[in-house]
């Protein structure tokens, strides 16, 4: 009572003694602080010697049980008293059991530290006008005592005692250690064990193709001519596409409306020249289905009020993560020319052709009704010009450089217009360039709120 009469009047009546005397009143805070929270400061010390106690068993047995000998093993397991069997079981699986240990030991010690940090900071009451030399001072005290109690004195008696101390740490192993951190230690095992996998495989994979992209360029010309050199990286590059990469956007979509009469639906077809529709209900992600143009070859001279809806066909959906070559055989298999590519809500995010997967493998595919002078083109060594449309594999295949090479700033888009929209981080005008590591995106028109042509320089350094 008389304490906290004090810390009352000096901290409201007289407050300039906080300021010219700022030790008297840490001293006159911390006796209050003790009085009061006497019962949580002996629990804290029980948990912290509990925690120097534990980090004490499992620092000295790494030690202990790295120096074993095979002979003292041997003794253990001739021996048939509690103990040894204990110390035996331990030891059927030596490289699990290290492991637990080096995870308990860097896990306690870290809960020393922190228990240490709080008890300096609350107790102690140290502080120093300059905060560097306060933590410099704080990191040197602590790491002094976990230095001293959790690593050398351990060590040192667990080396000079070894049989001794594992007999005496071994039932703290088996009963708390090993239950405690046993689960966490397979769990992460587990995991590291199927990330270096992975890891592995794809690196073995990566120099893989590598050595096979190398002994293609490396061909004569009398061994392969370019387009059947490039039919060759085609088919290596093949089973990594995705359909994503390869799809024709939600925005280049041709459909046919279910409500449009037949009239209206043989005029889209003289004028667009596709030989299969998706039907769609109101908007592109209520797909009906597919609409084959030769199922009304013999019906065009019906009036208007012809059914043509009869002719659709089942449409097939895929997802956007789906490689080429598993929808290829699908295609195969159910005899069919072209998907609807939806995303992870399930609405239409593109559409994919058999024509599309085949200009993966052979290169660009033309009919009657394409154009005949492409956007896509080589202008020089330095410079091309692309549909903005172009997926980002095609540029990147077409201006000679890694795949990859626009994977960390293209984020979810996959066209070229997408990646240029993701660098400028806003819809750029016409003869805007936007910049970026070894690479200049030149935009040179616009239409509909879409980027539609873009130049591509490339640094030449």
């Amino acid at each position: 009572m008389i304490h906290q009469l004090i810390y009352t009047f000096v901290f409201e009546t007289e407050k300039y003694m906080f300021v010219a005397e700022p030790t008297h009143y840490k001293l006159l805070y911390l006796t209050e602080f003790l009085s009061i929270n006497r019962q949580g400061i002996s629990l804290l010390i029980v948990f912290l010697l509990a925690l120097f106690f534990l980090s004490f068993i499992v620092g000295g047995s790494k030690t202990a049980f790295l120096a074993l000998k095979q002979k003292d093993i041997n003794l253990f397991k001739h021996k048939s008293d509690e103990n040894a069997r204990r110390i035996v079981r331990l030891l059927e699986q030596p490289h699990l059991l290290i492991q637990i240990l080096y995870a308990a030991h860097l896990v306690l010690n870290i809960s020393i530290i922190i228990v240490l940090n709080y008890m300096t900071d609350a107790f102690l009451g140290f502080r120093h006008p300059v905060p560097i030399l306060e933590i410099s001072i704080k990191i040197l005290f602590i790491a002094s005592i976990l230095l001293l109690i959790c690593e050398m004195i351990p060590r040192i008696w667990a080396h000079h005692h070894t049989l001794s101390f594992i007999s005496f740490a071994s039932w703290w192993l088996e009963t708390l250690i090993l239950p405690t951190f046993k689960s966490p230690v397979l769990r992460i095992q587990s995991i590291t064990n199927k990330i270096e996998k992975k890891g592995n495989k794809k690196i073995a994979e990566t120099t893989a193709d590598e050595e096979l992209a190398n002994a293609i360029d490396r061909m004569t010309d009398e061994e392969a001519s370019a387009e059947e050199k490039q039919i060759l990286k085609g088919i290596q590059k093949f089973r990594n596409i995705t359909v994503r990469q390869i799809m024709q956007s939600r925005l280049d979509i041709n459909g046919i409306e279910w409500s449009a009469s037949f009239k209206q639906v043989i005029e889209q077809i003289a004028d667009q020249h596709y030989s299969r529709y998706p039907v769609f209900d109101k908007n592109l992600d209520e797909i009906k289905g597919i609409l084959q143009t030769k199922d009304l070859l013999s019906h065009i001279e019906e009036d208007d009020n012809f059914n043509w809806r009869q002719f659709i066909h089942n449409a097939l959906f895929v997802p956007e993560q789906k490689l080429i070559e598993d929808l290829l055989k699908e295609f195969q298999t159910k005899r069919i020319h072209i998907a609807i590519v939806v995303d992870e809500f399930g609405g239409t995010s593109g559409l994919v052709t058999l024509e599309d997967i085949l200009e993966e493998i052979i290169g660009e595919i033309e009919d009657e009704f394409d154009e005949d002078e492409s956007v896509n083109k080589k202008i020089d060594e330095y410079n091309y010009q692309f549909e903005g449309k172009t997926m980002i594999h095609e540029v990147c295949r077409m201006m000679n450089i890694p795949t990859d090479s626009f994977d960390a700033l293209k984020g979810e888009s996959e066209s070229l217009a997408g990646l240029v929209l993701e660098i400028a981080e806003r819809f750029p005008k016409v003869n805007d360039v936007v910049e970026t590591d070894g690479f200049a995106f030149a935009v040179l028109d616009i239409g509909d709120n879409r980027i539609k042509k873009v130049k591509v320089t490339i640094s030449a350094h």
